[in-house]
């Protein structure tokens, strides 16, 4: 009984990717640091970002044990569940702050945006893995269309920082699936030329009343306070603006632990969650600042050796979307804060106060875990090559 028990638990145990678990626990560590300079130990925040990291770190353990066969046959019905939950908070979706993003379910409130963060790389991987032996041009157009659907239904609650996340992870997995480099250059061209176009334009273009169609009100001031905070520098602008003084004022080496005056007077916004890394820039300066992008490039290192080493091509396509998804995270919130881009609701992965982004970040490195430690059976390796 005892031999038994012992096997269980060393089985459970070798599921982990043990560099990926040692990056995980320091950022476990940086994060509490700073939250507890942010708010304090007293306050509710603290206490739960303790919780919200243990219920993530068993959601990562529960997935790291689930093979990626199973994680395959489970794409398809995340999606479809996911698409389900997206057409519901349409029809019957709870509005906060003029955003309609919420689903009660009776027994919980969730964000079923958060939920296609992942079904949206797990199904075009899975789509990709059962044509791989015949891709086509069709093909692409099809996970195309499984990529545009629920990145609509986002766009329209509105929540535009989910939907580039959602869109940024399905277009890796379209472009690691072997999508024609030449069919991205134009896309490219057309991004960097309308970029240019804002930028010589913006006077005209960020006038009260022109209108921009494809984007809301909030998101065209967004675009046009990034391009001039100062324009109101007490309203749309403050934000921004407050987050580049604390990072400004915290110099080489920081002013030192709880010492932020930027943090503990009150001036950054959202201190414990979007924001928090001028939190950190200000309290622990150039050198704190390099340390922590140490570490998420060590990170984002591991992500992409499990993909390259994964041993199918839904292992490698999935490993390779996560990872890129982590990179857009990480990418869009710190140039948020320094202020490179506009203000969305991007948390920064492992330091942000947060319980289903956490949570989701948690399921995303137990799904890299996964396809790290799987080593395909006789049987798996027939299946697979059947298919």
């Amino acid at each position: 009984m005892m031999t038994k028990l012992m096997n269980q638990m060393l089985r459970s145990l070798r599921c982990f990717d043990w560099p990926l678990l040692l990056i995980l626990v320091a950022f476990f560590g940086l994060s509490m640091l700073v939250m507890h300079s942010a708010v304090g130990s007293t306050d509710y925040r603290f206490a739960g970002q303790l919780r919200n990291f243990s219920i993530a770190f068993f959601a990562m353990w529960i997935v790291a044990m689930i093979k990626p066969p199973v994680l395959m046959r489970l794409a398809v019905p995340i999606y479809i569940v996911g698409l389900i939950l997206l057409v519901g908070v349409e029809f019957f979706g709870i509005t906060q702050k003029g955003a309609t993003r919420w689903l009660n379910l009776g027994v919980a409130t969730i964000q079923p945006s958060e939920m296609m963060k992942l079904a949206m790389p797990l199904m075009l991987a899975w789509y990709f893995d059962r044509y791989r032996n015949s891709l086509s041009l069709m093909d692409f157009m099809v996970a195309i269309i499984l990529l545009m659907v629920p990145f609509a239904l986002i766009i329209k609650q509105p929540d535009l920082g989910t939907a580039l996340l959602v869109l940024a992870s399905g277009l890796v997995v379209i472009y690691f699936a072997g999508l024609s480099f030449k069919l991205i250059v134009p896309v490219f061209v057309l991004g960097v030329t309308g970029l240019t176009l804002l930028i010589a334009y913006q006077n005209e273009l960020c006038q009260p009343g022109f209108d921009w169609v494809i984007l809301h009100e909030y998101q065209k001031s967004r675009v046009c306070t990034l391009m001039d905070p100062t324009t109101d520098p007490l309203g749309k602008g403050f934000h921004t603006i407050q987050a580049m003084i604390a990072i400004g004022s915290g110099g080489v080496y920081g002013k030192g632990y709880m010492q932020g005056t930027q943090t503990h007077l009150d001036f950054i916004p959202e201190r414990t969650t979007d924001f928090i890394f001028a939190v950190y820039a200000e309290e622990f300066g150039l050198y704190g600042c390099i340390l922590v992008l140490a570490l998420y490039t060590l990170f984002l290192g591991r992500g992409f050796m499990i993909a390259l080493k994964a041993k199918t091509q839904f292992g490698r396509l999935l490993a390779g979307a996560i990872t890129m998804t982590f990179f857009v995270y990480i990418f869009v919130n710190i140039g948020m804060v320094m202020g490179i881009l506009p203000v969305v609701g991007v948390p920064l992965p492992f330091m942000s106060y947060g319980g289903t982004a956490l949570v989701t970040l948690g399921v995303a490195c137990g799904m890299l875990m996964s396809i790290s430690n799987y080593v395909p059976s006789v049987a798996d390796q027939r299946q697979y090559l059947a298919h």
